[in-house]
């Protein structure tokens, strides 16, 4: 399953920092052949613990996590909808990703000794920044409604049934965009939702936030934290949700690992790993769930949209075994481990046999039968 997210952000805000640090972490390409080789491309593995433990207790010899592509996009600035700087570039970008991380800076313009990192409107306001950034999506799908409706309006209004339901789906879509509203928070019927999906809409793609803060200074969460509230705030109310996180301390740490990488990062004045937590809400963000294959000679993560059936998780394998599926032997990933070997688990009545309508759950270790 190819999933990618788009890194957006206004300049100097830490975007392309920890997209190096986002790099680091990366996998194979060749473990996942729906990548793209692309610089601007990372290919990013979901940290997992179950899957190490799995591997070990499978004495596995290769360990393949689930994966998520993150797209460094090119820089926004005010007037990209109508083509400023590399709009064009950068709306074409976000339309190809599945959802977008959005990056604003909470560190100052001083953001060490020494050192003055500008904003490009001169002062720090993340809240303006997003308005700002958000802005430059509502105008570029309100141009793509507005075209999409005239092109229909004539089906529509001799009665083609499909169209009707297009139109209707497009006056919601217009009528909050015009409120500068984002479309994923509309609610559309099940009829319209494949409409609207065709659309391409940009603000309709899933968001996650990204605070970006700077150990060693004052953030605008010690500095302003009324308006670090204003800001938590709305993201909240918008049915988004916030990561925060150190993108420079992650850059620079990204060569390290284990205990030795968290005292550095304790010894520079680091909170919670970022780069995990925003891997981690990225996942969730996209409404996936994982399930595992587990035995000598690989262990596996594999990622599904949550409420696949037994067939549909398994096209995440090969696309044949939807229509090959015979019936799937499932165990939960720790119920497992506690048996201490498949044969155990089995004699403990822990494995069970499901069919075509089973809906596979997070941790499922899954050996398919077609």
């Amino acid at each position: 399953m190819s999933l990618s997210i788009g890194i957006v952000g206004l300049p100097n805000v830490g975007k392309s920092t920890l997209f190096n640090a986002l790099t680091k972490k990366g996998v194979p390409a060749e473990n996942y052949p729906f990548c793209t080789i692309d610089p601007s491309v990372g290919i990013v593995g979901v940290p997992d613990e179950r899957l190490q433990k799995l591997a070990t207790f499978s004495q596995t010899n290769k360990i393949i996590p689930a994966a998520i592509e993150f797209v460094d996009i090119a820089g926004l600035v005010a007037g990209a909808a109508k083509g400023e700087g590399l709009g064009n570039k950068f709306l074409a970008n976000i339309r190809e990703t599945d959802a977008i991380f959005e990056m604003v800076r909470i560190f100052p313009i001083k953001a060490e000794k020494g050192t003055d990192i500008m904003h490009v409107y001169g002062d720090i306001d993340p809240l303006r920044d997003i308005k700002v950034i958000n802005m430059e999506l509502l105008l570029a799908d309100l141009e793509t409604a507005t075209k999409r409706m005239n092109n229909i309006s004539r089906d529509a209004k001799r009665g083609d049934k499909e169209a009707v339901i297009e139109e209707g789906a497009l006056k919601k879509i217009l009528e909050a965009l015009e409120a500068e509203q984002m479309v994923n928070t509309i609610a559309f019927d099940d009829k319209e939702i494949p409409k609207v999906h065709q659309l391409g809409l940009l603000t309709a793609k899933p968001i996650l936030y990204g605070l970006n803060k700077r150990a060693g200074t004052k953030n605008l969460d010690e500095t302003n934290p009324e308006l670090f509230k204003q800001l938590c705030d709305y993201i909240l109310s918008t049915g988004a949700q916030y990561v925060v996180l150190d993108a420079k301390i992650e850059d620079e740490l990204k060569d390290f690992e284990g205990d030795e990488k968290e005292m550095f990062r304790t010894e520079m004045g680091g909170g919670d790993n970022g780069i995990n937590s925003l891997i981690t809400a990225a996942y969730k963000l996209l409404g996936l769930e994982t399930y595992f294959t587990t035995g000598v000679e690989e262990t596996r993560a594999w990622t599904i949209h949550a409420g696949s059936t037994a067939p549909v998780a398994g096209m995440a394998i090969h696309t044949d075994f939807k229509e090959k599926f015979i019936r799937a032997e499932i165990i939960n990933w720790q119920d497992l481990l506690n048996a201490g070997s498949y044969a155990e688990a089995r004699s403990k009545g822990k494995v069970r046999t499901e069919g075509k309508e089973y809906i596979v759950k997070d941790g499922d270790v899954i050996e398919f039968k077609i």
